[in-house]
């Protein structure tokens, strides 16, 4: 082969490489930008990238065989994948945007709301549905971290990271709210005496119950004190809206057949246990109640309450 055709083939075959590159360049950029379609929620396996690979392509409605070596090498040169539930923040990603978005996307969350006043009983089915998880083992869970029945957890909108068992769940409960209430008792009472702090709660879930607004609570734990100071029954339906009977329409049936100790009709006192969730705010009340000398109170056309220091003023307010 002469020199002059030596050079005709190093030509040719530069063309061709350089056609092939350009052409393999092209089909690369095509394949990094074709629109994929994936669940807004992701659950990533913890191991390898290859068992990833395998588990994106076993999703619904992933065409089989959609993620390759490909991908592989992509994730392990550039977009290392985090495991756990992930957020997918849009269904219309290319394959680039997808492949980044696995390495940096937040884990996916789901918000919770407990209101003031609710009971347990009715927290963990709101929890149940929520989060997918079974209400039986949720209070299997709640009873092995917590020390109370009920009123422990604080009445307030918690996010959890979707993929949580119930144990997990639970235990995050646990430490969130027994942090919450050290805390709150040294910046109110300038120590933690736990006995103390729980009493408070104690009577603060009965003001919850019973107060009509946030204005109502010192008064309401006014004539609870006071009622407690003469020896007085509290006498209080709020005690009796206890675990599933939240909801339930307090009647005399009912005061005469719980044989409970919520039920303040037939023992005198303060529950040994929170009757449900409640605020701060009604927390605050107990540590620091109106000095008024009321004992009685009654739901007016208003819908709040108007009080009384005699049963006769009270009897005249019906």
């Amino acid at each position: 082969m002469t020199p002059q055709n030596t050079k005709s083939l190093w030509r040719l075959l530069c063309f061709f490489l350089g056609g092939l590159v350009v052409v393999v360049s092209f089909a690369f950029m095509i394949y990094l930008h074709v629109p994929i379609q994936m669940p807004q929620i992701l659950n990533l396996p913890k191991g390898s990238i290859k068992s990833i690979i395998t588990h994106l392509n076993s999703l619904q409605g992933v065409k089989e065989g959609q993620f390759g070596i490909v991908d592989e090498w992509l994730m392990r040169l550039f977009w290392q994948p985090q495991s756990g539930v992930i957020a997918i923040d849009s269904q219309n990603l290319s394959r680039k945007e997808f492949l980044k978005h696995l390495s940096s996307a937040k884990s996916a969350t789901r918000e919770i709301t407990l209101i003031p006043g609710e009971t347990l009983h009715f927290f963990l089915k709101d929890v149940a549905l929520k989060f997918g998880l079974d209400t039986a083992k949720l209070q299997a869970a709640y009873e092995k971290y917590f020390d109370l029945p009920d009123g422990v957890i604080i009445a307030e909108t918690y996010k959890f990271p979707l993929g949580l068992d119930e144990d997990a769940l639970m235990r995050l409960l646990a430490k969130i709210s027994y942090t919450w209430h050290e805390r709150q008792a040294i910046a109110l009472l300038g120590t933690y005496d736990k006995a103390q702090w729980f009493y408070y709660v104690r009577m603060g879930s009965i003001v919850q119950k019973e107060a009509a607004n946030k204005e109502e609570m010192p008064l309401i734990a006014a004539v609870i004190n006071n009622r407690l100071r003469i020896g007085m029954p509290l006498q209080m339906d709020g005690s009796l809206n206890y675990g599933g009977f939240s909801h339930v329409k307090v009647t005399p049936e009912r005061i005469r057949n719980d044989l409970s100790l919520y039920n303040t009709y037939k023992h005198k006192g303060i529950p040994p246990y929170p009757v449900g969730s409640l605020s701060l705010d009604a927390i605050k009340a107990c540590i620091e109640p109106a000095d008024v000398d009321y004992l009685y109170f009654v739901r007016n056309a208003n819908g709040t309450h108007t009080f009384s220091k005699t049963y006769k003023e009270h009897k005249s307010n019906f």
